[in-house]
């Protein structure tokens, strides 16, 4: 463990601020916080891509053949189910930061899948039926 500098331990308790002895399990906490930021804001960003893509894509086609209306919308659809998940992913994310680091400093942290495994079950439905509607479109 590395101590820190007299000066920087008189300033915090000054401040009315302890440290936390866990220091090494917080940072590490933190940067699983922002890997799962991270996923949530490309996962939104997919969505967006995607349900625009659509659009780019209707617009094509509407000026070269006729296009089915039912077939429209199903780009806006997994768009959108991409952007919520995003948004899902960075809610369990600050929930699962903010649970983790009240455990490290308690001494009772135990890991929980909970959120992984609900956000994991919605992609892989959102993945498996645009698979589906890729086949059937292409």
């Amino acid at each position: 463990m590395v101590e820190e500098p007299d000066d920087q331990k008189e300033s915090a308790a000054r401040a009315g601020r302890r440290t936390s002895t866990q220091v090494t399990n917080h940072l590490a906490n933190e940067r699983t916080f922002l890997a799962w930021i991270r996923t949530g804001l490309a996962t939104i960003t997919i969505g967006f891509v995607v349900a625009r893509f659509g659009l780019f894509l209707r617009e094509l086609g509407l000026k070269s053949q006729p296009v089915s209306p039912l077939s429209l919308h199903y780009s806006a659809l997994f768009g959108v189910s991409l952007t919520v998940l995003g948004i899902l992913t960075i809610i369990a994310a600050l929930r699962n930061f903010l649970r983790v680091r009240r455990d490290i400093d308690c001494n009772e942290f135990h890991p929980m899948a909970g959120s992984a495994v609900a956000l994991t079950v919605i992609a892989s439905v959102i993945g498996v039926l645009l698979a589906i509607y890729l086949f059937l479109t292409s």
